[in-house]
């Protein structure tokens, strides 16, 4: 089959990994997050677009310094050029997925911490799933 066809909450929700890549297609890429209570995805400014939707926890989304309190359900969306960070304020993990387009991160590249993430330079290098 081409393309990603599964799951995507339970598969969120299943996720323990602070960063694991599902798909990446040329124009897009999938990736699963989970962050531990008080851990945050970290301040970044991409120069392309990014979905986040969450679907388990609490916490805020932080967008060119504005603060929203989110909650499993919400999406946000962050175009291009958004200084942005997605907090944890809640007591349990935040699991949530994001799209970004195009691709961010190596395919297949799975972070188990936020320490792991921040150590590795990964890039995405042009090679998608299929």
């Amino acid at each position: 089959m081409h393309g990603f066809v599964k799951n995507i909450e339970d598969l969120a929700i299943a996720n323990d990994d602070f960063r694991r890549v599902l798909y990446t297609a040329e124009h897009c890429q999938l990736v699963v997050m989970s962050l531990r209570p008080n851990e945050d995805i970290g301040a970044e400014v991409h120069q392309l677009d990014q979905f986040f939707r969450v679907e388990e926890g609490t916490g805020e989304a932080v967008l060119d310094g504005v603060r929203t309190a989110i909650r499993a359900g919400f999406a946000i969306v962050v175009p291009a050029g958004t200084n942005h960070n997605i907090v944890n304020t809640g007591a349990g993990a935040m699991k949530l997925y994001t799209l970004y387009a195009p691709p961010n991160h190596r395919d297949g590249v799975v972070h188990r911490t936020r320490e792991d993430a921040v150590a590795d330079s990964e890039q995405f290098d042009g090679k998608t799933t299929e």
